[in-house]
């Protein structure tokens, strides 16, 4: 997985993100500013996940992106 597409557009990935996990809040969108670490932590805040389900949500979250 090449998450540097997503840090390289985030911007617009933004509201992709936000239509997934729709608990994130502007302020986590910016602090997570594309970071992969920092959107697994967020998720696991904001939904109660652990680790390893906020990984494979995410995992499935960007193979359905259309590039």
């Amino acid at each position: 997985m090449d998450w540097n597409r997503v840090e390289g557009s985030w911007k617009q990935m933004k509201g992709k993100v936000k239509e997934q996990w729709g608990k994130l809040t502007d302020d986590d969108l910016d602090v997570i500013d594309g970071k992969r670490d920092q959107l697994e932590g967020k998720i696991q805040e904001r939904y109660g996940y652990g680790k390893d389900r906020a990984r494979k949500d995410i995992d499935d979250w960007y193979s359905r992106q259309t590039w």
